[in-house]
C-alpha cells in the first residue's frame, strides 16, 4: 500500500515537473519573440529617422527666408530635425567629398541651397505614406522651393519590412499560444488523471464542482507563475550573454522599462494559460464523471 502511494506521489511530481517544463519552454519562446518584436520595431523606426528628405530651394533665396522656412518645417508635429545647407556649405561638402575645388574650376557654384529634413519615428506605414505625401505637397507649393527629393524605394522597402516582420511575429505568437494551450492542457489532463481517486472521493461526499476545481486552479496558477519566473531568468541570461558576446547595447537603461513590462507579461501569460487550461480540463473531466 505504501509502495502504491509512493508511486502515485512520484507520478504526480513527475506530471507537475513536466507541466512546469512545458510552461517554461513555451514562455521562454514567447518572451524571445516579444524581445525580437521590440528590437525589430526599434531598428525599423531608427532607420526611418535616418532617411533624409531634401528640400531644394531656389538659388537666389536669402538666408533669412530659408531660416524662416526651416522654423516653419521644424514646427510640424512629425518632423524631428531640419538642417539648413547654404550654397557655400553645399559647395564645401561636395569639395570634401570629391577632393577638388570644383567651384574654382567652373567659375561659379552650381549647387542649390537646401533643407535636410528627418521625420520622427513611430509612424505606421499607412500614416507614414500620408505624412510624406502631405509634406511634399505642402512644402513643394512654397515659391522658394524647387522640389522635395527622397529615396522613395527605401521608404517603401522599410514599410514593407515592418509589415512582414510584424505579421510574421503576430502569426507565430498566436500559433505558439495555441500550441502551448494544447500542450499544457494535455499535461494538466495527465495530472488530473493521476489524482482521479481523490476527485472521485470528493464527488462521493457531495463536494461542489467549484470546490473540487479550486485546488487544481490554484496549483496551476502557481506553476504558471513559477514557469514564467524561470523563463524570465533564462531570457535574462541569454540576452546578457548575447549582448556581452557580440558587444551589443541590449542591456542599457533606455530598454529597461520595456524589458520590465515584458518580464511581467511572461509570468502573467503563464498564469493565464495554466489557469484557463486547467479550468477547461477540470470542467470537462467533472462533467464526464458526473454523466
Amino acid at each position: 500500500m505504501a509502495r502504491i502511494k509512493q508511486h502515485g506521489k512520484t507520478r504526480l511530481w513527475g506530471e507537475l515537473t513536466s507541466m512546469v517544463f512545458s510552461i517554461t519552454l513555451v514562455l521562454f519562446v514567447l518572451g524571445a519573440l516579444l524581445f525580437i518584436e521590440y528590437h525589430s520595431y526599434l531598428t525599423t523606426h531608427q532607420m526611418q529617422e535616418r532617411i533624409t528628405y531634401k528640400v531644394d530651394l531656389v538659388p537666389e533665396v536669402s538666408d533669412s527666408t530659408a531660416l524662416a522656412l526651416q522654423q516653419q518645417i521644424q514646427g510640424f508635429d512629425y518632423v524631428k530635425n531640419v538642417d539648413y545647407i547654404s550654397r557655400e556649405q553645399a559647395a564645401e561638402l561636395f569639395s570634401e567629398e570629391i577632393g577638388d575645388e570644383f567651384v574654382d574650376f567652373l567659375g561659379y557654384n552650381p549647387l542649390y541651397p537646401s533643407l535636410m529634413v528627418n521625420f520622427k519615428s513611430g509612424l505606421l506605414p499607412e500614416k507614414d505614406k500620408n505624412v510624406i505625401e502631405g509634406f511634399t505637397k505642402e512644402v513643394g507649393s512654397n515659391p522658394d522651393v524647387t522640389g522635395v527629393v527622397y529615396q522613395e524605394n527605401v521608404v517603401d522597402e522599410l514599410n514593407d519590412l515592418f509589415y512582414k516582420i510584424s505579421w510574421f511575429l503576430i502569426i507565430f505568437i498566436s500559433l505558439l499560444l495555441f500550441i502551448s494551450v494544447v500542450l499544457i492542457n494535455n499535461t494538466i489532463k495527465l495530472a488530473i488523471y493521476a489524482t482521479q481517486s481523490t476527485i472521485q472521493t470528493m464527488q462521493l461526499v457531495g463536494a461542489k464542482r467549484s470546490f473540487i476545481a479550486r485546488p487544481f486552479l490554484w496549483r496551476s496558477a502557481l506553476l504558471g507563475l513559477l514557469g514564467g519566473v524561470i523563463a524570465d531568468g533564462l531570457l535574462v541570461a541569454v540576452v546578457y550573454s548575447f549582448s556581452t558576446q557580440f558587444s551589443l547595447q541590449l542591456m542599457i537603461a533606455e530598454h529597461m522599462v520595456v524589458y520590465s513590462v515584458m518580464a511581467g507579461i511572461v509570468p502573467l501569460a503563464g498564469i493565464l494559460i495554466a489557469y484557463f487550461s486547467t479550468l477547461f480540463s477540470i470542467n470537462h473531466y467533472l462533467k464526464k464523471k458526473i454523466k
